[in-house]
């Protein structure tokens, strides 16, 4: 009845909104349209190697990839990796280096990324490559899934809340320019195909997940007419979704309901700088830009990567980097390409050394390295569940 529920709906909004992530034909299986379908359909483990497209990035995404590496060949994980080296930092960003990431994605269609830090002199080129691999994919769909670590105590605990952001427009159009001398201007883009769309892809992610609420962040009372668009977009799609209460509030009280209150959020959807700013405060309410993994949707890519984008530059080479984020979002990788057994693998895994509590990296406590965490999750892989 759900699925037949959810598929009347879809049909419905296809017929307003061109361009819907769930029109797209001929995807692979791991596209984000197969992300819709029930689990249960779905094969326990691979008989073939899936190839994956690796982005190091800067700082130390390149130690997180090892970490990941490491796991995946103690576990015997079918994934091998086409690794491509892209940072504006080091002088490894070029066109060229863009075309040849593209080209691998057209090929595997899912990747795994380290964060690509962007410098912020500004040299001629006001669109960072981070950006430009984004509208680039169509990545608009970044979703963050902000869970309570079992076994490590913070001040809200048992949290389980999910932050969905617009990632192709908004204030990060890189539409900039000095009008006269001295006064700068910057343009914020919202347009209502883009907010339907994200809108669409919230309440769909909510009926997937069995959640019960949407909430739209906005500062519609300052930015009426762009944020009121998008506020306008999430209220017309939200009429689909009859089972899934719909509420609205503005970016500021956010912050602090999040702070005081967090469990009265569930599913939040927003444009493009408030994602980017709730990302980073949801993630230091259940330990911190280490331990939140996240994604990124298009209609046909999926790329995986923390859910706090931070290159924590300063830990690069010192062996204290937390693995926990990225080796749980190559874990939902593994589940996105329908290799349960071995993503339900490594995330008990994970969650199982901290947990246990004797193996912690510096930023949750500890006086471990990134060494010695990763050594613990790979000895926890024994306990693997049945297939």
């Amino acid at each position: 009845m759900a699925a037949a529920a959810l598929r009347r709906s879809a049909s419905l909004l296809n017929k307003t909104v061109r361009g819907s992530w769930c029109q797209a034909p001929d995807l692979r299986p791991f596209c984000v349209s197969a992300w819709l379908k029930s689990p249960e359909t779905l094969p326990a483990h691979a008989s073939s190697t899936f190839k994956v497209t690796m982005v190091p990035g800067d700082g130390v995404g390149p130690e997180l990839m090892r970490a990941v590496k490491e796991v995946f060949k103690a576990a015997d994980v079918p994934v091998e990796f086409e690794e491509i080296h892209l940072s504006e930092v080091h002088n490894m960003a070029s066109e060229e280096k863009l075309d040849q990431l593209f080209t691998s994605m057209r090929k595997n269609r899912v990747a795994i990324k380290g964060k690509i830090n962007t410098p912020m002199e500004y040299k001629g080129e006001l669109t960072s490559f981070e950006m430009k691999l984004r509208r680039k994919l169509d990545l608009f769909a970044n979703v963050v899934h902000v869970t309570s670590l079992p076994g490590y105590s913070t001040r809200h605990n048992n949290l389980d809340l999910i932050i969905i952001r617009e990632q192709t427009e908004g204030e990060y159009s890189s539409l900039e320019h000095e009008s006269v001398k001295g006064v700068i201007e910057c343009l914020k883009i919202i347009t209502r195909e883009k907010s339907r769309r994200i809108a669409k892809f919230a309440f769909d992610y909510a009926t997937k997940k069995g959640r019960n609420k949407v909430t739209a962040v906005h500062k519609a009372n300052i930015m009426k007419l762009g944020d009121g668009l998008f506020l306008q977009s999430c209220a017309e799609v939200a009429q689909l979704y009859p089972r899934i209460k719909y509420e609205n509030i503005i970016i500021d009280n956010c912050c602090m309901q999040l702070v005081q209150n967090p469990y009265q959020f569930d599913v939040l959807v927003m444009p493009n700088l408030y994602g980017n700013i709730i990302d980073n405060l949801a993630a230091g309410l259940v330990g911190g830009a280490g331990v939140v993994p996240g994604e990124s949707y298009s209609n046909e890519y999926a790329v995986f990567e923390t859910g706090a984008r931070h290159p924590f530059a300063q830990a690069v080479g010192r062996n204290i980097a937390n693995p926990t984020a990225m080796l749980l979002s190559a874990a939902n990788m593994l589940r996105h390409l329908n290799l349960h057994y071995y993503s339900s693998m490594v995330s008990e895994a994970v969650k199982r050394v901290i947990k246990q509590g004797r193996v912690r990296t510096k930023d949750l406590g500890g006086y471990c390295t990134t060494e010695d965490f990763v050594r613990a999750v790979v000895n926890n892989l024994n306990h693997r569940p049945p297939y």
